[in-house]
């Protein structure tokens, strides 16, 4: 577990509010110069603790269905478990391939603008590997609400959401949106007279396009990957099974005070309310679930969960495959 202190933990937790913002802006939040958040900055991607600066998109507004899919093996070998991750890996429309633990085995996250475009993979898996998994799951991924990550500061924030995507339908853009999309998808953290030099056009013009991208809800964020196992973090996944389902929005504002929930799912398909938290070991996930079943034991039918055992594809959106 990497060693980091109260101010790499304020920067991360800025970052991952908005990694667009400048070293500037986050040396005056956390009592730094911009040139000392830099040098921070860059140990922490050197230590790979920080992976990554991406944009969020809602892939609602972009026309794109997502379908996540649970698999439990059976007459499984190493060889196989490989095979068939690979398979998964290799194909362009997932998003998420991750080994779990608990009452599944595989977890796959696929983004696709029309559902057809994947009947023929799914009859090729199923052909090629069906007999290895003694159950599977699918549920349409809608949305999510994304929280703070209030962990990593010493004092109490808000609590308040970060985003929520998957709320509406497909938004209007054109070509030119599309190519600043594009550009934003790989790099959240690139110049905007960068961009505004690689489309031929002004810094003004370029900012007032983003804005309006923001306004429309296309982009909902701009994130950092941050590689928590490296903090000594876990991933854990609760899903919740509602004997009233009228009272799930009195469990979540319940549970969202947690300073480790990291995001609500909305799902259709399976349980009724998915819960994703970043926690120090299944103690803690133990605590918290004892604690919501006791609070809410009249509304709560069942529950299961399970944590992220090693993440084999994780990508943002690539922008490049979708179709205009």
């Amino acid at each position: 577990m990497e060693k980091i202190d109260v101010k790499d933990k304020k920067i991360m937790y800025q970052l991952d509010l908005d990694s667009r913002q400048s070293f500037r802006s986050i040396g005056r939040k956390v009592g730094l110069s911009k040139d000392i958040v830099a040098s921070r900055v860059k140990k922490l991607q050197e230590k790979k603790i920080l992976r990554r600066f991406y944009t969020r998109f809602d892939n609602s507004k972009l026309g794109l269905s997502a379908l996540r899919l649970y698999f439990k093996y059976q007459y499984m070998t190493p060889e196989i478990k490989k095979e068939i991750i690979d398979h998964f890996v290799n194909c362009e429309y997932t998003t998420l391939v991750a080994s779990i633990e608990g009452s599944y085995d595989l977890v796959v996250l696929l983004l696709v603008k029309n559902l057809n475009h994947i009947f023929s993979f799914w009859r090729k898996t199923l052909i090629e590997y069906g007999d290895y998994f003694s159950d599977r799951m699918f549920s349409l991924y809608e949305g999510e609400t994304v929280y703070r990550k209030s962990f990593l500061l010493d004092e109490k924030d808000d609590r308040t959401m970060l985003s929520t995507i998957g709320v509406e339908g497909e938004s209007e853009m054109d070509d030119f949106d599309f190519k600043i999309l594009k550009l934003l998808s790989s790099d959240s953290r690139i110049p905007t007279i960068e961009i505004a030099k690689k489309l031929n056009s002004t810094v003004s013009r370029i900012n007032n396009r983003i804005k309006k991208l923001m306004k429309s809800g296309i982009i909902c964020g701009y994130k950092t990957l941050i590689d928590f196992n490296k903090l000594g973090y876990k991933w854990f996944k609760v899903d919740i099974f509602l004997r009233e389902y009228s009272k799930i929005q009195q469990i979540i504002q319940y549970i969202e005070k947690n300073p480790y929930l990291h995001t609500v799912d909305t799902t259709l398909g399976y349980a009724d309310l998915e819960l994703e938290f970043l926690l120090k070991d299944v103690d803690q996930l133990h605590q918290i679930i004892e604690d919501i079943s006791t609070k809410f034991h009249k509304n709560i039918r069942n529950y299961s969960y399970f944590r992220l055992v090693e993440s084999h594809k994780y990508l943002n959106l690539d922008m490049e495959k979708i179709e205009r």
